[in-house]
């Protein structure tokens, strides 16, 4: 039933034409003032959890499908199984890796996307053409810039299909679970997150618990990797995003290992948005390559044997997700879901919006109430529990 179901979704997907692009506005006056009401009750160090945030700070879309914004580039994503050795491999995932959040990242106003209420799902595939999917070395020729007179909907048998499936498995901690996976270059992802908001005065830091797990089958390698915190700076004038703090990409089975830091702009001076990686040969306490650079702009690598490449993200073509129309989807997936929010934003409408987000939080609410009062747990659709994490009920590892 499982997969059947999933292949029907496939078929009616069509090109994403939302843009998600957030005007650049500062808070307005009025909206200070709410902020500054809500930040009054707040206490240094608290968990944000279960606080209701005002509506005009939303971003018009769900955590969900953020998460799924991080695969933007899936040709780098699909790139990693092409390397030739472990080394290249590790060094083509860091590179898809310092790649993928500035595309997740839209707009330089840090807006927040929708906090998944329980049991919604998101799904999108992605047509990936089998000429941009290139191994390590010859990378090089996907840093060109974009061309708007290619179509990418071309020819199906002449793409790779990549495919998209997110959940929100837990409501209390909030964990959104996600799975990727291309059978074709059998290559899958699953991930586990669950974000944890603090109050740090006149900033809003948000930490990513959890972990994502890489899995290259013709290899037999697992790269396990973390994510890095955000943090909504300057919350009161115009809220800008920064990523800080230390992530681990790591392959037991080859001894390769890397370390991406997000440096955080230090108070007086310095970068924003600076990055710095290392990949690191375990067994030999090798370091075969180092990048740096800022992760929305351009990223420098450089390798053991002194080649260097340069990688701009704002050059890097987007290819666009394919998701079904709102009309084919299940009522708990998200841009069904989350509509109404959507348009009354779209239309500046916050009343209308806070009200039908409202409405949803009470149905969660009343749900888990109920949930309680006959002790039935909740039953994620396509995830199951084991040990700390989450694992896809139907992983490409198990159809194998």
């Amino acid at each position: 039933q499982h997969s059947a179901s999933e292949l029907i979704l496939v078929e009616d997907e069509m090109t994403d034409t939302e843009d998600n692009e957030e005007e650049d506005l500062g808070v307005m006056d009025d909206q200070r003032s709410v902020i500054l009401h809500l930040i009054s009750q707040l206490k240094l160090g608290m968990d944000l959890t279960r606080v209701v945030l005002p509506t005009f700070i939303l971003e018009k879309r769900s955590l969900l499908e953020m998460y799924a914004n991080f695969m933007a580039h899936p040709d780098l994503f699909l790139s990693i199984a092409a390397g030739a050795t472990p080394e290249e491999r590790i060094i083509c995932f860091v590179e898809y890796y310092l790649t993928a959040f500035h595309e997740g990242r839209k707009g330089a106003v840090a807006k927040k996307p929708y906090n998944p209420i329980i049991g919604e799902t998101f799904h999108c595939s992605w047509d990936v053409p089998k000429d941009k999917v290139k191994p390590f070395r010859t990378n090089g020729a996907s840093t060109v810039s974009k061309d708007p007179t290619k179509d990418f909907g071309q020819d199906q048998s002449a793409c790779y299909k990549l495919r998209f499936v997110a959940e929100q498995v837990s409501h209390h901690p909030p964990v959104s679970c996600f799975y990727c996976e291309c059978k074709e270059k059998k290559m899958c992802v699953n991930a586990h997150v669950w974000t944890k908001s603090k109050f740090m005065g006149m900033s809003i830091g948000v930490s990513m618990v959890g972990e994502g797990v890489l899995y290259l089958m013709e290899h037999e390698e697992e790269y396990v990797f973390t994510l890095p915190s955000a943090y909504a700076r300057s919350i009161l004038t115009i809220p800008w995003v920064e990523l800080g703090g230390k992530v681990n990409i790591n392959c037991a089975r080859t001894g390769y290992s890397a370390t991406v830091t997000f440096h955080t702009k230090p108070f007086y001076g310095g970068k924003v948005h600076r990055v710095t990686a290392e990949v690191k040969h375990n067994p030999t306490n090798t370091i075969v390559c180092k990048a740096q650079g800022e992760w929305n702009g351009t990223l420098e690598f450089t390798y053991s044997n002194g080649e260097t490449k340069v990688i701009d993200t704002n050059k890097l073509p987007v290819i666009r997700k394919k998701i079904r129309p709102i009309a084919k989807q299940g009522p708990l997936e998200s841009r069904h879901l989350w509509q109404h929010v959507t348009s009354s934003l779209k239309e500046g409408n916050i009343d209308a919006a806070t009200e039908h987000k409202h409405r949803l939080e009470e149905r969660q609410r009343a749900e888990e109430r109920q949930r309680v009062a006959l002790t039935t747990p909740w039953k994620p659709k396509y995830f199951a529990k084991e040990g700390d994490g989450w694992l896809y009920l139907n992983p490409l590892w198990k159809t194998h």
